[in-house]
């Protein structure tokens, strides 16, 4: 569905482009690049090439993957939503998602599986002995919460982003867009009252369940999608609210992550979001900094109440501490690059962004695939070994990800544009006001976000299967 926007005062347009370039080569894809450097590095295990006294005391205090995952998702909540609302029109938005999201992963599930053994588990698409269930599993990127395996164990940060996606499209559509702060704090609220009181995986308890929990819920994918992207405003909307409810479903019955840690992430990422409309104007900044505020709070306080006794074997992190500190972490990270966003960040940085979905999808099967060559196990104990092999860790996997980003990546976004184009010339999409509902406002111009960055992807850390029909490693 495709809405008017508005026009931009005169003196404002060269601020809008200064602003929107600014967002996207600056400091946004340096926090993209941080968060994947830093999962890239949780999975490496840096901790173990550390002195023993200091990286026994990081591990213990602060948790890479957890902190990475985080930062991937303020991002995403921060800019996605803006993204769709910019372009005001709901089919364009998911064509894009679909040609951002699926053709590198799909390359980088295939590439995994030529170069890793049957046994490696961070690579399990077809080698369950349930190959169409996982292949529709993972096809919906909603698995994590169908209890299969991800294809790539990392990929279980995708289904939270997914579920995301489906959410802020169905609040568009109906116009509830703005209400980001209350959704924030009553997600938050959801996580610090019922942390761990709702029980996981209560869909799937046998492979008869899940066969049928992921049948139907690849039917409903497929009928909600095709609703989005038919330009038709009533079906847009109708497939919009229907995906949500499936992923809410999902999400509060059939989660393999406590409570705390599946509200936390939603609650977070909608945080992002009222970060976003504070800065542009569309919401009073008083209110805004009380809902990131109790956000933030809320997920110090989850770690401290929840995330031990146990309870942090099913975050995959050390202690509460860790978790906590992390969390935290995340968000003065954030905080930092958003005060220095007027600024020019390091190129490193903001290249190692722009490559960050793809530092993500291949960081493991790398670190899995030159392992062994480089015979390793045993860990380096010398100094200079520890370093040679971070650094043949680091620049494989940055190779690799340059070259999947260059050779995949770019050429799918560009032809998801092109494809745009041709699906709007040909079959125009609908206003949303023609089909009786009340337009919903874009986002001004001269307040355009910048291009929705990758997924978190997302952005996330992903761990050894936990049980045979889990979801796959959390990191």
């Amino acid at each position: 569905m495709r809405i008017r926007r508005t026009r931009p005062a005169a003196g404002d347009k060269g601020t809008a482009v200064r602003a929107a370039a600014g967002s996207r080569l600056g400091w946004l894809d340096a926090l993209r690049g941080i968060a994947a450097l830093m999962v890239a590095l949780h999975h490496f295990e840096l901790v173990n090439i550390l002195p023993s006294p200091l990286g026994g005391q990081i591990w213990w205090h602060f948790d890479f993957g957890l902190y990475g995952v985080m930062l991937f998702f303020i991002v995403s909540g921060y800019i996605i939503p803006a993204s769709l609302e910019r372009r005001g029109d709901v089919r364009a938005f998911w064509i894009g998602r679909i040609f951002r999201i699926y053709p590198a992963l799909i390359l980088g599930i295939a590439v995994s599986m030529l170069i890793l053994p049957a046994g490696d588990g961070s690579v399990t698409i077809f080698r369950t002995g349930h190959n169409l269930i996982a292949l529709i599993a993972n096809g919906t990127m909603l698995q994590d919460f169908l209890g299969v395996y991800n294809g790539l164990a990392v990929t279980w940060t995708l289904c939270y982003e997914m579920v995301f996606y489906f959410v802020v499209t169905a609040l568009f559509t109906v116009n509830w867009h703005r209400r980001s702060g209350a959704i924030a704090v009553g997600l938050a609220a959801v996580a610090l009252v019922f942390g761990t009181s709702i029980a996981s995986a209560q869909l799937t308890g046998g492979i008869g369940e899940i066969r049928n929990l992921v049948a139907a819920s690849g039917l409903i994918v497929v009928m909600g999608l095709a609703c989005m992207l038919s330009g038709n405003a009533v079906l847009a909307r109708t497939g919009a609210l229907l995906l949500a409810g499936l992923g809410l479903v999902l999400v509060l019955l059939n989660s393999r992550a406590p409570a705390y840690e599946t509200w936390m992430i939603f609650a977070t990422m909608f945080a992002g979001t009222v970060v976003y409309r504070a800065q542009h104007g569309q919401m009073e900044r008083l209110p805004a900094w009380f809902c990131i505020g109790f956000v933030i709070v809320a997920g110090a306080a989850v770690g401290w109440m929840y995330n031990k006794n146990g309870m942090e074997n099913n975050t995959w992190t050390a202690s509460w501490i860790a978790w906590t500190v992390s969390y935290l972490g995340a968000w003065l990270t954030f905080g930092i690059g958003m005060a220095l966003r007027e600024r020019r960040f390091p190129k490193v940085l903001t290249w190692l962004g722009a490559i960050s979905f793809s530092v993500y999808l291949l960081h493991n099967p790398i670190l899995h695939t030159i392992r062994p060559i480089l015979g390793v196990p045993p860990l380096p104990t010398d100094t200079l070994g520890k370093v040679l092999w971070t650094a043949e860790f680091l620049g494989a996997t940055v190779l690799a990800s340059y070259l999947l980003y260059r050779l995949v990546e770019i050429p799918f976004q560009k032809l998801g544009r092109r494809v745009t184009k041709a699906v709007d010339a040909r079959w125009p999409a609908q206003p949303l006001a023609t089909a009786g509902g009340t337009a919903v406002p874009a986002v001004p111009s001269d307040r355009a976000a910048a291009p929705a960055p990758e997924p978190a992807p997302k952005a996330e850390p992903e761990p050894e299967p936990a049980a045979p029909g889990g979801a796959g490693v959390r990191g």
